[in-house]
């Protein structure tokens, strides 16, 4: 049973400035609702109530975001503003959230790290807390299942087009079924004739406590960092490491083209105003279709 999550949340967005100097890049709003509140419902739906965030300097926002405000839900209540009252009130009571800083940006192996005493020696799951993914059953939960099912550490991966795999993290090894491979490679943002399969990691994972061993001998890599990839596939010499094919798309807030679809597409989602929003984007791209047309 996975009672324990870790969110790795102490990046510094660079790829967002200037929005990012004074507010955490997992604060982006995607429409009305933070990016790392997707990540942390998530987890709850998955049925882990015990979440620690990896923060890093200027992630304030984040710690306040998920505590009370009495001053707020005082005056929402006085102004009879239910929904919106019971809303502040579900943010602060999702979850037991905890935090912790990570000192210096030395990687997302080095985050993990920071984690070692709050899961002990339990798996635990990781979510990164700039990348939301919308299923139909919560990925976290589609790992946890695969976890009950091979007891060794698991890594959600998606299919990605051949030509796209050099942007992501690729995995190879030996296919045990059609969603399931035990993994013997990971290769970071390999070319398309060197990649192993076009299985790329989808910033999940359940996580044994032989994860931290594994960091602790893992020299520093890519950018002079300690990377999880690098620890895995250390890993992956002491015991079986799982990919898992996750049933579900994923949105990378990291990069600014994705962050504009993924507003655009959960826009869609949303009763109250998807139609008015559709016929929008419609009437937007015939008249941008037409300015574009030579004359």
């Amino acid at each position: 049973m996975i009672k324990k999550a870790v969110i790795p949340a102490a990046g510094l967005g660079t790829r967002f400035l200037p929005a990012t100097k004074a507010q955490p890049k997992e604060m982006l709003p995607i429409i009305d609702t933070p990016t790392i509140q997707y990540v942390v419902q998530e987890a709850v739906d998955s049925g882990i109530e015990d979440i620690l965030i990896i923060s890093g300097k200027g992630k304030r926002a984040i710690e306040d975001h998920f505590d009370r405000n009495p001053e707020l839900e005082s005056r929402l209540s006085n102004e009879e503003k239910e929904q919106l009252f019971e809303e502040m009130r579900h943010i602060s009571d999702m979850a037991n959230i905890h935090y912790i800083r990570q000192r210096e940006m030395n990687g997302l192996g080095d985050a993990i790290y920071y984690a070692k005493q709050h899961t002990g020696n339990e798996p635990f799951a990781v979510l990164l807390g700039d990348t939301i993914i919308n299923s139909a059953i919560p990925v976290t939960q589609q790992l946890i299942d695969a976890y009950e099912q091979y007891q060794s550490a698991i890594v959600a991966v998606e299919r990605v087009p051949f030509d796209k795999v050099s942007r992501y993290g690729i995995v190879g090894g030996k296919q045990l079924s059609d969603n399931i491979m035990e993994v013997t490679q990971f290769v970071e943002k390999p070319a398309q004739s060197e990649a192993p399969s076009n299985l790329a990691i989808a910033g999940r994972y359940i996580l044994t406590p032989e994860i931290y061993k594994a960091l602790e001998h893992t020299p520093k890599g890519k950018n002079n960092e300690l990377q999880l990839t690098d620890a895995l596939m250390l890993l992956t010499q002491t015991e079986r490491v799982i990919a898992d094919t996750i049933e579900g798309k994923r949105y990378d807030i990291g990069n600014k083209l994705d962050y504009l679809k993924t507003i655009v597409e959960y826009g869609l989602l949303r009763k109250e105003f998807s139609d008015p929003f559709y016929h929008f984007l419609v009437e937007t791209l015939a008249a941008y279709g037409n300015a574009k047309k030579p004359s």
